[in-house]
């Protein structure tokens, strides 16, 4: 497993930005982004993974803040699902140029992600109820369906038997100055994601300003549409 404090990193040369960081979201670790990371270093970009703990957003910006802090240069930074509530307060470091949202949260100063999920009618399916130490999990009998739709059932069943928990504290702490608001913004939306809803990432990524790239897939897209996922990354690091 990638470690916190010790980020899986490559060097390679890039003509554009050649720094990527990239923040995992909830109930997941870094690894399901192996295959866009080997994209990434073939085409010559120096690549970051962050191993959040999920345990709070001040945490898991706290171990972003780490990986930025070891770039040689300006920065892309990547966040997934709940890693768009980490880069959007991260990103607020000098040496981040550019962010990018795959299927994520985009939260505005003030708000917090729980904030976000309740503005919608419909709440998403197979989030349990948090158990005796304020930690959130996915359940099994939607698990598939929803978090890793698009996904093989063995796949499915792997990354829900390795799933990591979400505090309830991450889901209600609130960011404090929204990045996106000064850089430029890049997103990907899935055309299924049954984790967060459509309609509210439409209303997030508009918000943002973003350049919305769609792309055929559910909430895990870059683990099954890693090459689109990666040309995103990439346009961003060239300004495109």
């Amino acid at each position: 497993m990638l470690s916190a404090i010790n980020p899986l990193t490559t060097k390679a040369q890039t003509t554009g930005i050649k720094n990527i960081v990239i923040v995992h979201g909830a109930f997941a670790d870094a690894s399901g982004w192996e295959a866009v990371y080997k994209i990434l270093v073939k085409d010559g970009y120096h690549v970051t993974l962050v191993q959040n703990p999920t345990s709070s957003l001040a945490e898991d910006v706290a171990a972003t803040n780490f990986a930025l802090e070891r770039q040689d240069g300006p920065v892309v930074l990547v966040g997934h699902s709940w890693g768009g509530t980490v880069i959007t307060q991260a990103g607020n470091a000098e040496n981040v140029k550019s962010l990018v949202y795959v299927a994520a949260f985009v939260p505005d100063a003030g708000e917090s992600t729980l904030q976000l999920v309740q503005q919608v009618k419909v709440q998403p399916k197979g989030i349990l109820a948090p158990d005796a130490a304020g930690n959130v999990y996915l359940g099994e009998s939607t698990f598939q369906e929803t978090f890793a739709n698009g996904q093989t059932k063995e796949k499915s069943d792997f990354m829900y038997a390795s799933q990591i928990p979400l505090t309830v504290k991450s889901f209600t702490d609130k960011v404090t100055v929204a990045a996106w608001k000064d850089k430029p913004v890049y997103a990907v939306k899935p055309s299924n994601d049954e984790t967060i809803d459509m309609g509210l990432e439409d209303t997030m990524f508009a918000r943002a300003k973003a350049k919305v790239t769609h792309v055929n897939g559910g909430h895990t897209l870059f683990m099954t549409q890693p090459k689109a996922v990666a040309a995103v990354i990439e346009a961003a690091a060239n300004g495109k």
